[in-house]
Order: structure tokens, then sequence, then C-alpha cells
């Protein structure tokens, strides 16, 4: 096997959650210019047109199903489709997610369980039904979007930081299960990426200069940098590699 065709994702089919926006978006794009073809998944239909169109500006080919990951249904309806449609489903990147930033104290039952739903029993709900998939094919890549916060603490981040603490759990678990079958389960840990979700840190002077002065890089991430350690992930050359959390973050977690 050559250099190249390590990372060729060429024939394979890749289902993205939350693909309407930010870092779900520009993995799509990026797994696309690798070669396979998308199956984009959120619930908003016009952010999942936008990603499909710059999937296929990119010179790839995507499809678009609703998916509402805190609905059994839901999930099992678009997985299903979205087999029928592209025949497979090689590699799934879980990355729905959603947070809420308060105080231990000020978090609201509801809100907690908002967070925690969507980042850790969507997670599960998702991979469940394409890993059913997967392990029957006896092949497949699982790749699940963590978090800095899944490794560190923050402030204002406990529902969040407890559902990518999670998400690493799950990603072990499914990685010994699964690993008999030819799946592979790795997860990223991204840090503060600049996308229109976190603008509001962005603008803000004080708490920019602390995300910059925190990440031994000194800088915040860019959507494009995640892409390569997604494509690793989903590629050959990391057949080897199960159950790992791969950190992107600029450094942050070498403190």
């Amino acid at each position: 096997m050559t250099g190249a065709s390590l990372f060729d994702l060429t024939g394979k089919v890749a289902l993205v959650t939350g693909a309407s926006k930010g870092l779900g978006s520009a993995i799509a794009v990026g797994l696309a210019k690798a070669g396979a073809r998308l199956a984009l998944c959120a619930r908003s239909r016009e952010g999942l047109a936008e990603t499909r169109a710059a999937v296929e500006a990119a010179g790839g080919e995507a499809r678009t199903f609703e998916m509402d990951v805190l609905s059994r249904a839901s999930v099992r309806d678009a997985v299903g489709a979205a087999v029928a449609e592209l025949g497979r489903i090689d590699i799934l990147v879980n990355n729905a997610g959603v947070n809420v930033r308060k105080p231990a104290l000020e978090l609201a039952e509801e809100e907690w369980d908002r967070v925690v739903d969507t980042n850790l029993k969507g997670y599960f709900l998702v991979a469940q039904a394409v890993g059913a998939h997967m392990v029957a094919r006896r092949s497949g890549k699982v790749i699940n979007v963590s978090s800095i916060f899944g490794a560190v603490g923050m402030n204002n981040q406990l529902a969040y930081a407890a559902s990518k603490g999670g998400v690493g759990q799950l990603t072990k678990v499914m990685a010994i299960e699964w690993a008999p079958h030819g799946v592979t389960v790795n997860a990223v840990g991204p840090t503060y990426f600049e996308t229109p979700l976190v603008a509001a840190l962005r603008n803000d002077p004080e708490r920019f200069q602390f995300i910059n002065e925190r990440t031994p890089m000194g800088r915040w991430g860019q959507p494009e940098e995640l892409v390569g350690t997604i494509v690793y992930l989903a590629a050959p050359a990391s057949d080897f590699v199960t159950g790992q959390t791969v950190y992107v973050d600029g450094g942050w977690t070498i403190w």
C-alpha cells in the first residue's frame, strides 16, 4: 500500500451527524476531498443544503437526511435511508452536540439533560444504529468528536465536560466489543476552533486572550486543521488503532 493510498477514502461512504454547520460541515467537506461519499445528517434542512453545496463544490457527492439524535426512531429512519440510498456506511462521524455555559449552582436540570442527552445519549443511539450495520458487514470506522474537556476541567462547563468524559468511555467500550468484528472506534478531542458556534467567546477580548495564553501554540484552531486527524482515523492508515482519543488542541492538554 502506497503512502497516498493509506489516506484514500475513494469508494467509502461516510455518515456525519451535526453536518449542517461548524466543524461538522468542515469535516464533511474534508472527507469528500479524500474521496468519500457523504450522508449528511442534522435537523436543519437549510444547513444541510449549504453543506451539500460545499461538498459538491469540492468535487464530492452528498445526500442529506434529517435526523434528531435524541429520537431513536429518527436515527433509525435516517440511517436506514442512508444505507438504502448509498449502499452501506463505512465511516461514522458522531459530531452533533450542544453546550450550556453556566456555573454548576446555576445550571438547570433541563439544561443538564439537553447537553448530556445530545452529546452522550445521541452518540450512543447513532453509534448503535450504524454499528449494527458495520458489525454485520465486519468492517467500519466510528469516530466520536469529543473535546479537551473530556480530559481537563473548566469552570462553567459542568454538563459539557461530563458528557465528553462519557464519550471517552463510550469509545473505549465500543472499541473493545466491536474489534473482533473488524470495526474500530476512536475519538478526537478538539480545543477551541473558530466556528460560528463560539463567536461570542471569540469576540470576548478577555476570554480570547485567556484561550490564546492557555494554548502552547498561542492561538485557536481552524476547522480545516481538524480534518487531517478525522481522515487518518477514517482511512486504512489507522486500521490498527482503536479505543483512542486523539487531542487536536494546540498543546492544551500537555499542561
